[in-house]
């Protein structure tokens, strides 16, 4: 009818606004002891409004629902046109159920300390907690003593329930799922009428690769929330994202950085992982807002010297300090900066720092001192001497690296060669020194051999 398309954002040619406007009120007056009510004005009314002028007048309802929800319901239109039918909620199948369990180990080992304490700070309401992977298939679900008096939640807070927006339909799970982005869905705007009475907020959770890993919800049944529930699952949403993106840089430089270092493990600091040939591989949404725009181009963040004002041998040195330092980036911001990194192989190079050169005749060749610090008190701190033949040959300096060592795998083998040229080639001695198992060190010497037509003796020079 006429009326309606004001709010549709079209209007009949053939009448003016002023007509509408008393078309409107005369279709929304109340009964005759009340007054006329020209606009919805609670929140279940407007969605009441939306849900009649988009199901039954086929009408966009704008600024009566948000717009993902809309986008949402026109999703579901098309594959579901009936909204009054019931919903199923039916656990996918055990094989499907433990691939996604495997799947997901990093995603849940990440997220167990959070999922704690966030039930642990809803146990006096009746909200259940949900972590659904990226499909939505829930892989952890909040246990809760009301059960019996939540029908809907009875069924569907279980491990193995799809609530995927394919299969519930519009959920703020589900949209996270379906768009990436944090959804808060309440009442009638959930598309199947048997849903009206369940109210949700959900965030997404990303990995490394910039993926969505998981969706963090918070639903409750029959009741509002008596808080605001959408900032406190993007609170928590982005704790467990913080965690997953440090639990997969594997083999990734982990800068920790914030303007203040109060601020340091808090869902506030920024984060970011650096790749081993010196580009920023990832970057968390915190760590890019302390990131000017113009110093990211479309293929990606780019440079860790051109973002952070410091290359990769200047990131080392700062690893070994035992706190966060004052750092310049380029965009002339002042922050606070820690990095980080522990190799899948378990190096840590934080042990080693360089020595000042030293010349001890033995052998007739050079070889660059390094020190590999103990981490136990009860150690003492080794120290080599470089060494030369002839008495006049001026010492190899400390500072010099090789072309390899440029990268994080080129620091990796240069700290092993070197801990083998200080113990004489003794494989158990560089094992016990750098803290990691001989076979560990006898395949690294093996790959090496494989890939070199000659393996490089970086630590020894001809004398």
């Amino acid at each position: 009818m006429a009326p309606w398309f004001i709010f549709g954002n079209s209007l009949k040619h053939d009448c003016s606004i002023a007509e509408h406007i008393r078309r409107m009120a005369l279709m929304t007056r109340s009964p005759a002891s009340a007054p006329w009510q020209l606009f919805a004005n609670t929140a279940a009314e407007r969605t009441a409004l939306a849900r009649r002028q988009f199901f039954e007048e086929g009408v966009r309802p704008s600024g009566l629902v948000g717009e993902a929800v809309i986008q949402s319901w026109m999703r579901c239109n098309r594959a579901h046109v009936d909204t009054r039918r019931a919903v199923v909620f039916d656990a996918v199948t055990p094989s499907r159920l433990h691939a996604t369990l495997g799947r997901n180990r990093e995603l849940l080992a990440a997220a167990q300390l959070d999922l704690h304490s966030m039930e642990s700070a809803l146990a006096g309401t009746d909200c259940r907690v949900l972590l659904a992977d990226a499909q939505g298939v829930i892989v952890h679900a909040t246990q809760h003593d009301t059960a019996a008096q939540q029908p809907i939640l009875r069924q569907t807070a279980r491990v193995g329930i799809n609530i995927a927006e394919s299969v519930i339909g519009t959920s703020a799970p589900g949209i996270v799922a379906a768009t990436g982005q944090a959804c808060t869905v309440n009442g009638a705007e959930h598309y199947y009428d048997c849903l009206g009475a369940m109210q949700c907020a959900a965030a997404p959770i990303r990995d490394v690769h910039g993926h969505l890993a998981g969706v963090l919800d918070v639903t409750a049944e029959s009741r509002r929330f008596g808080f605001d529930a959408a900032s406190m699952v993007s609170l928590f949403a982005t704790t467990i994202e913080n965690r997953l993106l440090q639990a997969q840089s594997h083999d990734h430089l982990v800068l920790r950085f914030q303007a203040s270092p109060s601020l340091f493990g808090t869902p506030l600091e920024g984060l970011a992982g650096i790749a081993t040939d010196g580009t920023v591989a990832w970057m968390n949404t915190a760590g890019a807002g302390l990131i000017q725009p113009r110093h990211c181009d479309e293929s990606g963040p780019g440079d860790v010297e051109r973002l952070f004002g410091l290359d990769l041998r200047a990131l080392l040195r700062l690893g070994r300090s035992n706190g966060p330092q004052p750092v310049r980036l380029t965009s002339g911001l002042s922050v606070w900066l820690q990095a980080t990194w522990q190799g899948r192989d378990g190096i840590d190079f934080r042990h080693a720092t360089p020595l000042p050169a030293a010349r001890i005749a033995d052998a007739g060749r050079t070889v660059q001192c390094i020190e590999v610090a103990e981490t136990t008190a009860s150690t003492t701190t080794m120290k080599t001497a470089t060494t030369t033949t002839p008495a006049d040959t001026p010492a190899t300096p400390a500072t010099a690296s090789p072309p390899e060592a440029k990268t994080l795998h080129g620091h990796s083998r240069k700290l092993i060669e070197d801990t083998l040229a200080a113990h004489g080639g003794n494989i158990a001695q560089a094992a016990r020194q750098l803290k990691v198992s001989r076979g560990m060190l006898y395949r690294r010497l093996h790959r090496w051999s494989q890939t070199d037509d000659v393996v490089p003796d970086t630590n020894t020079s001809a004398g």
